[in-house]
């Protein structure tokens, strides 16, 4: 098989950081290559360096066995080589034709020619097996329509080797299977892929080859047919990784949140949540399931205070806290682990031990006189520290030096330590590796176990099945089903996620 590309000592630094240390990667003409690695390994700086967002400190790369230097996207898409970003890079309100040709437009005169811009994107729609409606506007369509754009998109600009980041963070089982119906059936019309992700279900139904990359370093580049989940997990950890969940029977008491009829709008003044009824019990663990934007974080901004709900009821232990301020609902008993660690979870230009008593730094514990007690403050935050093994030098260091994994680590051990009655989890393991995830994991088990009620909040359907005992699935702004997470099925849940019903329903 011939080299498509190869990366030879690549070097990459940022203030404090060796994001990739002397890599070396070779992609052959016609395969799906995966880049695994955790959160922070270097796995998208090197790709970024491929498609020419950032320039290497050292190191070569050869397109096609040319030396190239890749100073910017326009030279990488020369080049052959097109990028899907995690997060799309698509304008909703426009069509599909006008996204797709969008700053290399077909021309008649001095305007845009339209009807030549549908064609062309039909014509490639129908080369690549990949139906999209060009006509159709971004805004309606479906999350996994979207990726299709940006894949066509690519290929409208001539892309031979195609990188795709995190391609399957947002799309639901079914989406996942169709995306690997369409790799495989790009590469089987001679294009090269390279997938960037962290889970390895789908390294191992995607890839033919996959390179592990730990701290910025290459670990190994293996045959997927000849490696397994388990050895893989090794690699990319450097230790042996429980991927099962263990968590016995629930022994499951009172109703610990109640919600009744709750409806709540959105940021535009719709209405997102429509009528929602559900209760999480202590001793259990109810799983919201469901494709991203059908209302889970509108839902769970209501119950912890940032958004006001306008119709319905919510409780803790039967006292009503609905519309309550966020600080009223912490003290009511509620833990909330935020899906945007960095929107809500923590200051990232404070230090750890402020970070620590984020919500509680109007406790008497850390008062002197009039102001705060930082003595006090960084020997609690110490303790947090030590007791969930947040990797830091010391407490004195900002937040945003810390890693994903590690920042996760801090915003749990400091809602953990209110001990709350409820625990509201959303997205815990969005980017974590999965040495993080099993850590975070074992933490809401042990919440369970302790006989606290938790509602978990993930886009991870794997996630949901492995931690529920119950799983609400939610659909444009309804619970369309709970099922008991034992019966449930893969299947069945992404039926429901998509808007459709049980199949006994049928």
């Amino acid at each position: 098989m011939s080299a498509v590309i190869e990366m030879k000592g690549i070097g990459k630094s940022f203030p404090g950081v060796r994001a990739n240390d002397d890599i070396n990667l070779t992609v052959n003409h016609g395969e799906i290559h995966v880049l695994l690695g955790e959160n922070g390994a270097g796995k998208s700086t090197l790709m970024n360096i491929l498609y020419g967002l950032y320039n290497p400190d050292e190191g070569e790369i050869l397109v096609k066995g040319k030396n190239v230097k890749i100073s910017n996207p326009n030279v990488a898409i020369s080049l052959g080589i097109g990028m899907v970003h995690q997060h799309f890079m698509l304008v909703p309100p426009f069509t599909v034709a006008e996204n797709i040709v969008l700053g290399s437009e077909p021309q008649k005169g001095l305007a845009l020619d339209m009807d030549k811009a549908i064609s062309d994107v039909e014509e490639l729609s129908k080369k690549y097996e990949l139906r999209v409606d060009p006509r159709a506007k971004v805004q309606d369509i479906s999350v996994g329509m979207q990726q299709r754009v940006e894949i066509l998109k690519t290929l409208y600009r001539g892309a031979e080797i195609l990188i795709l980041d995190e391609p399957t963070a947002v799309l639901t089982p079914q989406e996942i299977e169709e995306l690997g119906i369409i790799l495989k059936s790009l590469v089987s019309q001679g294009k090269s892929i390279i997938l960037i992700t962290h889970k390895l279900k789908e390294v191992m139904i995607m890839s033919d080859k996959v390179t592990i990359i730990r701290r910025g370093k290459v670990i190994d580049t293996l045959e997927t047919s000849g490696t397994s989940i388990e050895e893989l997990a090794e690699k990319m950890v450097g230790r042996k990784v429980s991927l099962t969940v263990d968590k016995g029977e629930a022994e499951v008491g009172e109703p610990i949140l109640q919600v009744k009829g709750l409806k709540t709008l959105d940021n535009r003044g719709l209405e997102a949540v429509k009528g929602v009824d559900f209760e999480v019990r202590s001793g259990e663990i109810l799983g919201i399931a469901g494709v991203d934007g059908n209302g889970q974080s509108e839902l769970v901004q209501t119950i912890t205070g940032l958004r006001k709900t306008t119709a319905g009821e919510i409780s803790i232990k039967g006292k009503s806290i609905t519309n309550l301020s966020p600080k009223d609902v912490t003290s009511s008993g509620v833990g909330y682990i935020p899906e945007d660690r960095h929107k809500r979870g923590l200051i990232l230009d404070f230090p750890l031990s402020e970070n620590t008593i984020l919500g509680i730094h109007r406790s008497k514990a850390f008062k002197k006189g009039f102001g705060l007690d930082y003595r006090k403050i960084r020997e609690y935050s110490r303790k947090l520290i030590k007791e969930f093994d947040v990797r830091t030098p010391n407490e004195r260091i900002y937040a945003k030096s810390l890693s994903g994994g590690n920042q996760q680590k801090l915003i749990i051990a400091r809602e953990l330590d209110r001990d709350p009655s409820l625990l509201i989890a959303s997205q815990p393991t969005r980017g974590l590796d999965v040495g993080a995830i099993e850590f975070v994991h074992h933490r809401l088990i042990e919440q369970r176990s302790k006989g606290k009620a938790v509602l978990l909040v993930s886009l991870e359907l794997d996630e949901i099945m492995a931690l529920s005992d119950r799983i609400a699935v939610m659909y444009d702004g309804k619970i369309v089903g709970i099922v008991d997470a034992k019966d449930a099925t893969e299947l069945e849940l992404g039926i429901m996620m998509a808007g459709g019903r049980r199949p006994e329903e049928h």
